[in-house]
Order: structure tokens, then sequence, then C-alpha cells
């Protein structure tokens, strides 16, 4: 089945696919600069790069053009920021310390006396955009930095395909849920000797069932924590948070309730605070969506954005954020023509390394960026 990990006790291996061999314990696998030094070697040698290379293609027809029926317009963003989406680990206090996607690249901004950030995600611009006169849903493709050291299901510079538009949260998960089907879709009808080249006929046919699902399974973050407490007995799991919560977990949840899964809910202090509080929720929660890819982990992240000026001050003062450096956001609360907004990333590389059962998700990338090398 087109699942590239299973859970092995406390640790995760790889399936296999018909390319690349089971991987025993693939979540503490490391890289080798090597292997990026003979990556020109290998497009020579490899004929499945070319594989990948139109699987790559397909999913920017297949995402420019549903965005494009959707009426949402491209947006041309820049990728240097003081406003980072997930500024935690440079701000926020210790409450949040242990959230995610919170480490940016720093460079020197010519004789800027603070340095700028490389982006890690578009979405806080994209919301901005949404000011424009008569503009309701907007979309990017382009490139995210993250200082992490790769491993197999991160890399430190990596694609997001992010959509903003004036919808409610349900309506932005439909459409979030619409776009990866779309891509499966397409990939299939398109591109299915491409996918033959790593899957074989039993992977093909859960793409398919997965293109065909009307709705995804979608479970609250504290059902989550439930189910794993229910499966393993582990006490931890009791805890109201993401701290225990990483690649086994969403890998076993996906084993027990099967296909794509949708966890949303997440503890209102342990994600970007950009995200809208769930009214009356206690504990409080996040108006926010996860999917993950069965056996695999998150690869699209979704939200309902902070609703007006008194929010997102309230957020502002509990996240630390520099008032200076977000003022362009803060400002776009106080204006009465703004309209609340959802939106979502969906990650390039890791839907790559799902469809296609890759075992690292630098093994499903042409150039990858890691944290040890910057070739090939």
């Amino acid at each position: 089945m087109v699942r590239p990990y299973k859970t092995n006790g406390e640790k995760v291996d790889y399936v296999g696919n018909k390319l690349f061999p089971k991987v025993n314990d693939v979540l503490n696998q490391d890289y080798t600069v090597e292997e990026f030094e003979n990556r020109v070697k290998s497009f020579v040698d490899d004929s499945y790069w070319e594989a990948i290379s139109k699987v790559n293609n397909r999913i920017f027809i297949s995402s420019t053009e549903y965005f494009t029926k959707l009426g949402a317009l491209f947006t041309i963003l820049p990728m240097t920021t003081r406003m980072i989406s997930s500024p935690g680990a440079v701000y926020g206090k210790e409450a949040i310390n242990y959230t995610t996607d919170t480490c940016p690249i720093t460079l020197n901004w010519f004789n800027q006396e603070k340095t700028a950030f490389l982006s890690e995600s578009s979405q806080i611009y994209l919301e901005l955009a949404l000011l424009q006169k008569n503009i309701t849903q907007v979309y990017s493709i382009y490139n995210s930095f993250r200082k992490e050291e790769a491993d197999a299901s991160h890399l430190s510079e990596f694609h997001h395909i992010e959509y903003e538009g004036n919808v409610n949260q349900n309506q932005n998960i439909k459409i979030a849920f619409g776009l990866i089907k779309q891509i499966i879709q397409d990939l299939l009808k398109y591109n299915l000797e491409d996918l033959k080249v790593f899957l074989d006929n039993e992977d093909i046919k859960e793409l398919q069932d997965i293109s065909n699902q009307d709705q995804m399974k979608i479970i609250t973050f504290k059902e989550a924590l439930n189910t794993l407490y229910e499966d393993t007995k582990k006490s931890k799991y009791k805890e109201f948070t993401q701290k225990y919560f990483g690649s086994w977990e969403e890998v076993r949840l996906t084993e027990i309730y099967g296909n794509l899964l949708g966890i949303k809910e997440f503890p209102l202090l342990e994600v970007p605070f950009y995200h809208a509080m769930v009214d009356g929720s206690t504990p409080k929660v996040a108006d926010c969506l996860d999917i993950i890819w069965p056996g695999y982990r998150e690869i699209l992240g979704s939200g309902h954005r902070v609703r007006n000026i008194n929010e997102l001050e309230v957020k502002a003062e509990l996240f630390s954020l520099p008032k200076d450096d977000y003022s362009p956001y803060l400002q776009s609360r106080k204006y009465g023509s703004y309209k609340e907004s959802s939106g979502f990333g969906l990650g390039w590389e890791r839907l790559v390394q799902g469809i296609l059962k890759m075992p690292f998700i630098w093994s499903a990338s042409q150039f990858p960026r890691v944290d040890r090398t910057l070739k090939p």
C-alpha cells in the first residue's frame, strides 16, 4: 500500500517501494554529503529522476489550474522579512519553546541594523495581499527556509504551495482536501507511467481510493491523544500537549484510522500566533487542522486566522512579538474593510515523498538543501 512508513514498536521503518529497499528505524538514518555531491552522476545513471521531474511538473500544473478555477490569484511575494510566521524560538516565551517550525535563517541585509529572516512561509504576506480591493483569494508557490537539521522528512529549504482566502475554516479544509485530490487525480490520469516507476498495482489502487474520497476522517487533537493512550497505555498521552506528539504518533494514527487523516484543534499556545481560537474551548484550542499522509507525516497545515485587532494584540503580547517588526500585520486588522480569512500550506517535497513511497525526503528532491552542504 502507498504508505512509506510503518511503526515497529517504538521505531518507524520504511516499507520500501519498487526501487528502494526496506529501511529499519528510518527516522534515525542520517544522510551523507557524498550522496548530494554525486547527485549529478545520479541524474545521468538513474532514470527515475525523469519520472520525478514529470511528477513535479504535473503538481505545478494541477495546483495552478485548481487555484485558477477557484478564482485565486497567484501573488509574487518576498523571501526576506522581519515577520516570520512562527516566531516562538526567536521571540516566544517558555510556554511555546517546543513548538515546531520556529527556527528562521538569518542574513545581513545591506546596512540594516537588524538582521533579515528568510521566509519560512508566505502566509503572512498572503494575508496582507487580501487587503487589496476586490482580491478575495490568493496563492503562492515559493521556497521556504528553516534553520533545522535535515532528517528523513525535513529539508532546510523546501517548497510550499500556500493558499489564503476570505473563507471560513470548514471551506478552507474543503479547498485543501480538494487540492490534494486534484493533484492525485491528475497524476493518475497524465503521469501513470511515472508513478509506476516507483509503485506497484496495490499502491496505484490506494492512490485511486484517496482521489475518490468524498471526505477525509477528521479527529480533534484531544481525540488523537486519547487514541494513542488507548493504543499504548503510556501516561504521557494524557497530557494535553504537543510535546510528545511527533513522527511516530502521526504514522501510528494513520495506521489506526487508515487513509488521509485530519487532526484539528491543537493547544492554542503551541501553534503559531496567527491562529484564531475556537470560541468557548476549554482548554483553549486553535481553529486549525493538519492533514497527515497515510503511513507518513503531516503534509498540510491549515487554520483560521486571528479575527480582529483585539485578539491579535493579546496574541502579540503572549508571543512577545516585536510590534515594530510586525506593525504591517497588526495594522491589517485596524481597517474596517478587513475580512476574516483562512488558509493552508502544503509541503511539496513531503507530498512527493508520500505519493512515491520514497525513504527520505532528499531522495524525492532533485536539488535538496540540507544543513551540512549546498551541493549540488
